[in-house]
């Protein structure tokens, strides 16, 4: 029996005098700077320099509980403001809007996707989203997970052992770069029952029967939630070193579509489905204005398609705030975690952080997973180890937190060494409210603050990127590392 799960480990580089790669190569460069000054500029220019980079080393040294120090910090307040300035950080699409043709295009880091329809070799429909942005395709599998009640602890287990397994496979998968898996948790209509139980009422039944099916019917529902769950794989548009059209890649994935969705088969997800076209526009709708959501679900169960294209799913209009993001009928503010569980946890940790709550309708969970191939993820195993025997033998009093740190960085190189993969994983919470309730916004905040313990994270709201952190959280494809202005390989080769 497994007695709980950890190991896992933030990457640091090594540093001088308690500063990252970056900050120790500031330090020396501005040394070098301060003496050349002295040299040539003057004593009085050189101590003003000084000052500077004291100022800049001290701004990088002091971090706050999330890990993100003053220089992080400034740097965000000056993007926001130049983001207000620029007035990007409101958006109007549809008949009044400044899109083509009077669309609800969707906006910000959504605005080039596309969305396209093929069938894979079972006959079944499959959505591809396609990111030019990045040159990302993502296709979205719908999951039913069978959850943790009354289940033994030996299955819960084997659950977890299964999905670890198949997050290891992951890795080899061709083209595959990162997945999301999504737990949205959001009010029950109740007509989905109802339609149910009025379906199979049998017209010949007892009276008393069919009247108590009819009260569960109406009654059962009220103040309930319905949980929903994406699995979806973001893959790279070149393979072998071409870069394949749409249709190309389509044509190429449909035959691995069947697989994909059994990766995870035995995990606890449940049935896997890839979602059609129509499945993604309605979930992308409902998102950015939850009060569709009661008309989409009517309209689905009547068997009557809701007639929507990509290019009217977004909102019609945005404000994106500070701390919050407003949307069509909702509200919304998203956090990001900055601290796993610390320690050895039990595979129950997040549920939680998952279940419904009552003082937040709508909430979505994404788990987000960043695949490395064996070859890299070597390598990366490799200078991670290299960097924590650097800090232990710089420190000048190895301390419990630079002790642990080796500790984990020569398990996770002997884990690798025996066959185990790679993954580098984040979590975004977004809580979902309605924006003409002015009291949602600080009950939402409470409420997700509070179960953050509970999952033993910590998390930290994004603050003055809340319209790319409420993308990031949607199951489509947005991988918000791979957006960054700097990229991928430059962070990790500095890291």
């Amino acid at each position: 029996m497994v007695d709980g799960y950890g190991g896992w480990r933030v990457p640091r580089s090594p540093g001088i005098v308690g500063l990252d790669l970056a900050g120790s190569v500031i330090l020396i460069g501005g040394v070098l700077v301060v003496i050349v000054t002295i040299m040539f500029g003057g004593i009085w220019i050189a101590l003003g320099m000084l000052a500077l980079l004291g100022l800049v080393l001290g701004l990088m040294m002091v971090k706050d509980r999330h890990g993100v120090n003053g220089v992080q910090r400034l740097g965000t307040r000056i993007g926001w403001r130049a983001t207000r300035r620029a007035g990007s950080h409101q958006y109007r699409s549809g008949p009044i809007g400044k899109t083509r043709h009077g669309a609800c295009q969707l906006p910000g880091l959504m605005a080039r996707t596309q969305l396209h329809e093929f069938n894979d070799s079972w006959g079944r429909p499959f959505a591809v989203i396609s990111l030019p942005t990045r040159g990302h395709y993502a296709i979205v599998f719908s999951a039913q997970p069978e959850g943790g009640s009354l289940v033994e602890h030996e299955q819960q287990e084997q659950w977890v052992a299964r999905f670890g397994l198949a997050l290891s496979a992951l890795g080899e998968e061709d083209g595959l770069i990162g997945a999301q898996i999504t737990v949205e948790t959001n009010p029950d209509t109740g007509r989905e029952l109802k339609d149910e139980v009025l379906r199979r009422l049998d017209p010949d039944a007892p009276d008393l029967a069919r009247r108590a099916l009819l009260e569960v019917a109406d009654t059962y529902p009220a103040g309930s939630a319905h949980t929903r769950a994406w699995i979806t794989f973001v893959f790279a548009s070149e393979l072998d070193g071409r870069r394949l059209s749409v249709n190309e890649f389509g044509q190429a994935v449909k035959p691995r579509v069947r697989a994909l969705g059994e990766r995870f088969h035995g995990a606890g997800v449940g049935a896997v489905q890839p979602l059609s076209a129509q499945e993604v526009c309605e979930l992308t709708r409902v998102a950015y204005d939850p009060a569709a959501g009661p008309l989409i679900e009517e309209n689905r169960l009547a068997g009557i398609p809701t007639p929507l294209r990509w290019g009217d799913v977004g909102p019609t209009g945005h404000e994106t705030g500070w701390d919050h993001y407003r949307h069509d009928s909702g509200l919304s503010m998203t956090w990001g975690m900055t601290v796993a569980p610390r320690g050895i946890v039990q595979s129950s940790v997040l549920a939680r952080l998952l279940e419904p709550s009552r003082r937040v309708a709508r909430k979505r969970v994404t788990l987000i997973y960043r695949l490395l191939d064996p070859g890299e993820a070597a390598l990366q195993v490799e200078k991670d180890q290299r960097s924590a025997e650097f800090n232990v033998k710089t420190a000048r009093r190895a301390g419990t937190a630079v002790e642990a740190e080796h500790r984990k960085a020569r398990q996770t190189a002997q884990e690798q060494e025996r066959g185990a993969g790679l993954v580098d994983f984040s979590i975004l919470v977004t809580a979902t409210v309605d924006g003409t309730d002015p009291d949602a916004k600080a009950i939402a905040e409470a409420t997700i603050t509070n179960l953050a313990p509970t999952a033993r994270i910590a998390l930290r709201k994004l603050y003055g990127s809340q319209d790319s952190a409420f993308a990031g959280a949607l199951p489509l494809g947005v991988l918000l590392p791979e957006y960054l202005r700097v990229p991928r390989a430059v962070r990790r080769a500095a890291a």
